[in-house]
């Protein structure tokens, strides 16, 4: 039966499970992506989140709270540095689950869990790309191209007179 239970206990025991998802959120702050099973990988982003959120406001008391949970000074500095800065903007949702496929040996689903700020491929705020239009650019040299060559040519007509 289900009663009571809220969260994905991994088939581990409590203290197991808290220094795995503290080990990975090391790693994830650290490397900014990982690799895991889908299972841990939704498992981390319950962990992972309030931790990212809480060093938004840089204070004595939320870096204690966050040490105490990561217990890593090193992953700890870089996260109210770094990735504080990155998304102090954003409302929430800091890491991206994109399914990989299965695993080779036992054929369990493997998951990419990334920070979504620090990837340029869909990252919205990066550097875009123009539009591959060709009817627009087209029309465009031309109206330019137009323009430009007259006033050159009256030059030259008034320079002969």
């Amino acid at each position: 039966m289900r009663h009571g239970k809220k969260f994905n206990h991994l088939g581990r025991k409590t203290a197991h499970r808290k220094s795995m998802l503290a080990n990975m959120a090391c790693s994830l702050i650290e490397h900014k992506r990982i690799n895991t099973t889908v299972a841990k990988a939704k498992a981390l982003r319950q962990f992972v989140e309030p931790i990212i959120t809480k060093s938004k406001n840089d204070t004595t008391h939320n870096r204690r709270n966050v040490f105490s949970s990561l217990k890593n000074k090193y992953a700890v500095t870089e996260l109210f540095k770094e990735v504080a800065v990155k998304v102090a903007d954003r409302p929430g949702g800091y890491i991206r689950i994109i399914k990989l496929g299965n695993r080779q040996g036992d054929n369990a689903p493997m998951a990419m869990v990334e920070l979504v700020d620090y990837n340029e491929v869909y990252n919205p705020n990066g550097a875009k790309k123009k539009k591959a239009t060709r009817r627009g650019r087209k029309k465009a040299d031309t109206v330019v191209a137009e323009t430009s060559e007259a006033p050159v040519i009256e030059e030259t007509k008034t320079s002969e007179e």
